[in-house]
């Protein structure tokens, strides 16, 4: 089975040696993203819930230049470096999906690349395309 590298100048650039998503199959694997506007490639000023916000936006992004949405993610990992802010990863995730919801794993972390406070990564299963005869 091949693999299709996914690409998206609506989500932030790679900033090292992976891939903003990986397509193989029906699965699609989400690289993890930290609130970076792609715009400007910096971390987006505010509160921790413009952060996880973002972070939302940046794998909204990358999912739909997959051919996707969130209703086709099945798996969610979130990283904090405050497991104090879990709920407002909750509150905000409420936000953008709706139930059934994906599985999902919250680990505290030490630190995050360029400072963040939040970073995230999916699993995405597409369903068929279905074609006109």
């Amino acid at each position: 089975m091949s693999k299709e590298i996914i690409q998206t100048p609506h989500a932030p650039q790679a900033i090292g040696t992976y891939s903003q998503a990986v397509k193989v199959g029906a699965a699609v694997y989400l690289s993890g993203q930290i609130p970076l506007m792609p715009a400007t490639m910096t971390l987006v000023d505010g509160d921790i819930s413009v952060q996880i916000t973002q972070v939302f936006d940046n794998l909204k992004a990358v999912a739909e230049a997959a051919g996707g949405t969130f209703a086709d993610i099945v798996k969610l990992n979130v990283f904090l470096t405050d497991l104090a802010h879990f709920p407002v990863v909750n509150e905000i995730m409420g936000q953008y999906f709706t139930e059934p919801y994906p599985a999902r794993a919250a680990i505290g972390v030490a630190a995050l690349p360029k400072g963040a406070a939040v970073e995230m990564d999916a699993i995405m299963h597409l369903q068929p395309q279905e074609y006109p005869l």
